[in-house]
C-alpha cells in the first residue's frame, strides 16, 4: 500500500499576532514543522504547539527561517553565507530542542521554511550549509527535502535520512520548484482541487506545472501550509482523498527514505 505523510508548518504565531488554525490541524496532519522564532514562533507558542503536538501523538520537525519576523520569512536577503546560514539554523534548532525537551517531545525532521528553503532548492553551497546544521544538532533527524532539487542532493551527500516533499497547495515550475508566490495561481486555495491534486500525485507520481506541462513527482511526505486562509477544510479533503484512493496516511519516520550512512 502507498504510504505518505501530512504535513503542516504550524506554531507561527507570535505574540499577539495569530498565524494560522493549529488546534484543527492537529487533528488532521501526521507531521508538524514548528516555527523556531526567527520567522514566527515565539516561547509560549512554540510550547504550546509541542504540548499539541504531545497530545495528539503528531511528529515534530524544526521550521527554521530567516530572523524576518516582519516578512514572515518570505524575503530573500542579499549577500548570505553558508557559514553564517548553517550557524542560523543551529541556533534555532537548538531552541526548538530545548523546549521540546522540556514538553517531552522529540525533534524528529527538519525542514528550512519559506525564503531560505527556495534558496536551498537551487543553490548547492546553501543547501549544504542546512545539511550540516541537522549533523551538528541531530545527524539522527529527517531532511525534508524538494525532491531532484540541491536540498535532495546536499541530504545525499550528508547520509542523512530524506524525506521528499510535495505540495498540495502550491504550483510547481517546470523544473520542479514552486512558482513564486507572487505569481497568479502560485497558491492554490479550492480544497478539491487540492485534493485531486494530491491524489494523482501519490497514485501516478505527476503533477501539472504553472505552465501547463506535467513532471513526474516522487514524494514521501505531503504539505498543506498552515496559513492558507482554507487550510483546515484542504488538509480534511486532501487526507479524506487520499484515504479514499488507497493510500495510507502515516507518520514521515515510517514514509522517509533511509539514509547513507
Amino acid at each position: 500500500m502507498r504510504k505518505v505523510d501530512l504535513n503542516a508548518d504550524m506554531g507561527e504565531s507570535w505574540g499577539a499576532w495569530k498565524m494560522g488554525h493549529d488546534a484543527e490541524m492537529f487533528e488532521v496532519i501526521t507531521s508538524a514543522n514548528v516555527a523556531c522564532g526567527f520567522h514566527g514562533g515565539d516561547p509560549l507558542v512554540m510550547h504550546e504547539t509541542l504540548r499539541l503536538a504531545r497530545e495528539k501523538g503528531v511528529g515534530v520537525g524544526a521550521h527554521p527561517g530567516y530572523l524576518d519576523l516582519w516578512g514572515f520569512g518570505r524575503r530573500r536577503f542579499e549577500g548570505d553565507d553558508p557559514i553564517e546560514i548553517e550557524k542560523l539554523l543551529i541556533y534555532q534548532v537548538g531552541a526548538l530542542q530545548g523546549m521540546a525537551k522540556a514538553v517531552g517531545v522529540p525533534v524528529t525532521h527538519f525542514k528550512a521554511h519559506g525564503a531560505l528553503a527556495n534558496l536551498t532548492a537551487v543553490d548547492a553551497d546553501m543547501a549544504d550549509a542546512t545539511a550540516r546544521a541537522v549533523l551538528a544538532t541531530d545527524p539522527d533527524m529527517i531532511f525534508v527535502a524538494l525532491p531532484g532539487t540541491e536540498q535532495e542532493r546536499a541530504a545525499a551527500r550528508a547520509g542523512l535520512r530524506i524525506a521528499r516533499e510535495a505540495y498540495a497547495d502550491r504550483a510547481y515550475a517546470a523544473d520542479g520548484t514552486l512558482a513564486p508566490r507572487k505569481t497568479p495561481g502560485a497558491v492554490l486555495d479550492d480544497p478539491e482541487t487540492a485534493a485531486r491534486r494530491a491524489v494523482r500525485m501519490a497514485t501516478e507520481g505527476r503533477v501539472a506545472t504553472i505552465d501547463g506541462r506535467e513532471i513526474a513527482l516522487e514524494f514521501d511526505t505531503i504539505c498543506v501550509h498552515g496559513d492558507n486562509l482554507h487550510a483546515v477544510e484542504m488538509a480534511r479533503a486532501v487526507r479524506g482523498a487520499l484515504t479514499e484512493a488507497g493510500v495510507a496516511i502515516r507518520p514521515m519516520a515510517e514514509t522517509a527514505e533511509q539514509g547513507a550512512g
